[in-house]
């Protein structure tokens, strides 16, 4: 393959899922012969460390979105690179509008990463017609529309009136042919960790949208039947009012909240079971990356993503969203239930990074380069 200039045009490498599926991306087209750059709003973040050295990162340092377009133009006129990525809504429209004045032959592709419709964005009426409006708008120019699930392909071409089959689903690349051998010296809490209980684990930002509330109010019913201490890896605002709610319930030394934790593979390697309480998703990496390392799984039946990788439950048990009682019971099932942990091993491999980029690069460099139309 003739070596060709892809960009991926992030706000910033911090932690998250759509960061580590942009790290992923850009490791895997770097390693075909790719020349890779990784473009950010703001050259920061916990992840720019594991992206290759042969990967150019291009800072446009802008803090706001509004004030990256012109820098992006710059960019896009000097570099000249053929294909473009532009991850997440209003980066995404960015990439538009600079092509657009740049006058450049560049192939855009946009890739969403969330149910838009479930986002807590839209509880804001005017950020909802925005958001709706602009995508309706601008997206039927990009070459190419990604979504990372089927139910939020769905969403997506609802939400924002876009044609169906204009958008393209592909998995989230997640499993890496390294994944397990890197240690990490970073700190494992000893209560949860040392003892002959049972260890649930849950990783995610703590917002309102990965309802660690219900998940609490159901490890305080398991705990009354089964010795287990539950494990909430992320940072995020709710950290207070999830704090208080230990509190009220009890569970002091029982639920730990020790913040963001970057290498995740030892926790899901020693973890009895993997939880996710989400209210939406995109897809669901953390499931994923539980599966991968033969952990058993129980998740909300959220749009969208859970019910996708799970195979409708095939590999992990599904429940429905904010019921608390119904999640408890799932995990009193699972925990005392034998598992085949390499099925589930063998599941995560259904979203392996190589897997992604063949997607990506099929659609980046097409051998029919008639635009999508919406």
């Amino acid at each position: 393959m003739n070596r060709t200039r892809i960009a991926i045009l992030m706000p910033n490498l911090d932690g998250g899922g759509a960061e580590r599926v942009a790290v992923h991306l850009a490791n895997g087209l770097d390693k075909r012969g790719h020349i890779v750059e990784m473009v950010l709003m703001q050259a920061k973040g916990v992840f720019l460390a594991d992206l290759a050295p042969s990967i150019r990162v291009v800072d446009l340092n802008t803090p706001r979105v509004r004030a990256a377009i012109y820098p992006l133009v710059r960019y896009m006129r000097d570099a000249r690179p053929q294909a473009l990525l532009a991850n997440m809504w209003p980066i995404t429209l960015n990439a538009l509008l600079a092509k657009s004045i740049a006058r450049v032959p560049t192939r855009i592709v946009v890739a969403e990463h969330c149910t838009w419709s479930r986002s807590e964005l839209m509880e804001w009426s005017t950020v909802s017609w925005q958001v709706r409006t602009s995508m309706r708008l601008f997206y039927p120019r990009a070459d190419g529309i990604v979504a990372v699930s089927r139910g939020a392909a769905d969403d997506l071409a609802s939400f924002a009136r876009l044609n169906r089959k204009a958008i393209k689903v592909i998995y989230n690349p997640v499993i890496d042919p390294n994944l397990g051998a890197a240690p990490t010296n970073e700190h494992v809490p000893s209560a949860w960790w040392h003892g002959t209980h049972k260890r649930l684990l849950a990783v995610g930002a703590l917002k309102q949208i990965k309802d660690y509330e219900t998940l609490l109010d159901a490890f305080a019913q398991l705990r009354t039947r089964i010795d287990a201490r539950l494990l909430i890896l992320g940072e995020g605002q709710e950290r207070a009012s999830l704090e208080a709610q230990v509190q009220r319930l009890g569970l002091q030394g029982q639920v730990l909240l020790p913040g963001f934790v970057k290498n995740l593979e030892v926790y899901y390697q020693h973890a009895n079971l993997f939880l996710l309480s989400s209210n939406s998703e995109g897809f669901g990496n953390v499931i994923v990356e539980a599966l991968a390392a033969g952990t058993p799984v129980v998740s909300t039946d959220c749009p969208s993503g859970p019910r996708e990788i799970l195979a409708d439950g095939r590999f992990g048990q599904l429940v429905p969203v904010g019921n608390a009682a119904a999640l408890a019971e799932a995990m009193e099932q699972s925990l005392m239930s034998d598992h085949d942990h390499e099925a589930l091993k063998v599941r995560a491999q259904d979203f392996s990074i190589d897997r992604a980029v063949d997607q990506y690069e099929a659609l980046l460099f097409p051998t029919d380069t008639r635009k999508l139309t919406a």
